[in-house]
């Protein structure tokens, strides 16, 4: 049975040494970011790590990141860290920002997935910052999902997920941001995006002066993510009219279809079953996971889903929408 902590109604921190402890003990711990949900383990316990691993049915190809509670922390993880990458880290920790660093020898292979490399954030969010930092260590933390379907935000999704499976899980409400951070790796002294996330390449290229898109580079990027049990497509067109026509022209032919839409075009699908996402890009970021689950629930025989404009923020919502429809994705003109 899993301990369970609520820090949403009771805001006493303390209660993390006892998840800590837990850290400290070779367990596992399911807990809040801005983020996402993660479930985290003592990044040096070999053995606790493959617990993460297990707990989500995760690809041991598949690196794992690391959160930490300060730049010491860094420096405990990673070596021949450059003055931009210092800079980086100045400028986005804590924050929904992930660095790849050259790693120490101390780090197990099992976290980098045989790399020489290893990412690193500090999240902002003090119960995961309070639960680093009592654990003593960097948290080898992926996020709390099933490995391959979408992440968790909403506290309810990742305990229904992950009760019997990790030995703590901390309530603390609600994801802020919604999707998981931004990846940067620098190569010959220019910062490359691998994940696109709530930092931006403007914010990113204003510190380093220049700045690259480089999504498929990442490690993970050969495997499934945010997969969904129905059919799913994303529909987008710069033109609102044309977009909203195309989806009602494809949920026609569909017995049960399902839309997720935003808030200033739901009055267009009134005659289908719909999840509003809101209008702004902040809530539409903040609500898409929970939507694709509900979504995913709703046992459609096919899920629309609104494009955006990929700018700034938005590029991070087209790029997990794009997974999640296994590219099935039609820019209309």
């Amino acid at each position: 049975m899993s301990i369970y902590l609520d820090l949403k109604n009771n805001k006493d921190y303390s209660k993390l040494q006892e998840a800590s402890n837990i850290i400290k003990a070779g367990g596992i711990v399911l807990f809040p970011t801005e983020t996402v949900y993660g479930i985290g383990a003592d990044c040096f316990n070999e053995q606790a790590v493959k617990k993460v691993f297990q707990a989500k049915g995760r690809d041991f190809h598949n690196p794992i990141n690391l959160l930490v509670s300060s730049i010491d922390m860094v420096n405990m993880v990673a070596n021949n860290i450059s003055d931009l990458e210092y800079s980086l880290m100045k400028a986005f920790f804590p924050g929904p920002f992930t660095l790849i660093l050259s790693k120490k020898d101390t780090i197990p292979s099992i976290v980098t997935a045989g790399q020489s490399t290893v990412g690193v954030r500090m999240p902002n969010n003090e119960i995961a910052l309070k639960l680093v930092e009592y654990s003593g260590v960097p948290l080898a933390t992926p996020s709390a999902n099933l490995s391959g379907k979408p992440s968790g935000t909403l506290f309810q999704n990742v305990y229904d997920d992950f009760n019997d499976k990790v030995d703590c899980l901390i309530d603390g409400g609600n994801s802020s941001i919604g999707i998981e951070s931004t990846i940067v790796k620098v190569i010959d002294n220019v910062p490359h995006i691998l994940r696109p996330g709530a930092i931006t390449a403007e914010q990113i290229k204003a510190v380093a002066g220049n700045v690259i898109n480089d999504f498929s580079a990442s490690p993970s990027d050969s495997l499934k993510h945010y997969s969904l049990n129905s059919k799913s497509i994303l529909v987008y067109s710069s033109n609102n009219a044309l977009m909203i026509s195309k989806i009602i022209e494809i949920a026609g032919n569909y017995k049960n279809p399902i839309i997720i839409s935003q808030s200033k075009n739901i009055d267009n699908y009134k005659n289908f079953h719909f999840i509003d996402i809101g209008n702004d890009m902040n809530s539409i970021a903040h609500n898409i996971f929970k939507a694709l689950k509900e979504a995913d629930n709703y046992n459609s025989d096919i899920i629309i889903i609104e494009g955006i404009e990929q700018q700034g923020l938005g590029t991070a919502i087209m790029n997990r929408l794009i997974k999640a429809c296994d590219n099935n994705f039609i820019v209309v003109s």
